[in-house]
C-alpha cells in the first residue's frame, strides 16, 4: 500500500475505497473516483462518506482538481485524497482545491511539503482555501 501523507488533524481513513458503482449499490464509506467519472453522483451521499479518493493516473491530467472543488463546494468536509501521479510541486494547488490527504506513487517528505505550502504568501485565484487573492487586496478587499 502507498504511504498516506495527510494535512488533516485526524487519522487517515484506512478503509479501502470502492468504485462509484459499488458505493451506490452498497454501504461503503470510502469511494474512489476514476478519471472521467461524474463526481456529482456522490452529492446526495456526502454525509455518509468518510473518504473520497481521486485518481491521478498522470500528473498532466487535471480533472481531479475539478472533482475536489465540486465536493468541497457541495459541503463535503471529510477526507479528500489525491492518489497516483501526485508531484510535490502540485501539492499546494491540490490543497487549495480541497485535497487534504495524498497517496502519491513516490513518498513525500514532510519538510518538503511544508516548504511548498509556505513558499508563497500571495495567491492570484480564488479557491476553496479562503485565501484572499492579491487582485482583490489591491482593490480594497
Amino acid at each position: 500500500m502507498t504511504d498516506i501523507f495527510s494535512l488533516r488533524d485526524d487519522t487517515p481513513v484506512s478503509e479501502l475505497p470502492v468504485s462509484i458503482e459499488e458505493f451506490l449499490g452498497g454501504n461503503a464509506t470510502a469511494v474512489r473516483i476514476e478519471v472521467g467519472e461524474d463526481t456529482r453522483q456522490l452529492l446526495p451521499y456526502l454525509d455518509r462518506i468518510a473518504l473520497v479518493e481521486v485518481s491521478f493516473p498522470a500528473f498532466t491530467d487535471g480533472r481531479g482538481y475539478s472533482a475536489a472543488r465540486i465536493l468541497r463546494e457541495a459541503g463535503y468536509n471529510a477526507e479528500l485524497r489525491a492518489q497516483g501521479d501526485v508531484l510535490l510541486d502540485q501539492i499546494r494547488y491540490m490543497h487549495r482545491c480541497g485535497f487534504d490527504s495524498f497517496a502519491p506513487e513516490k513518498p513525500l517528505k514532510a519538510d518538503q511539503v511544508d516548504a511548498v505550502l509556505k513558499r508563497f504568501d500571495a495567491v492570484y485565484q480564488s479557491s476553496m482555501d479562503g485565501q484572499n487573492p492579491v487582485w482583490n487586496l489591491r482593490h480594497g478587499g
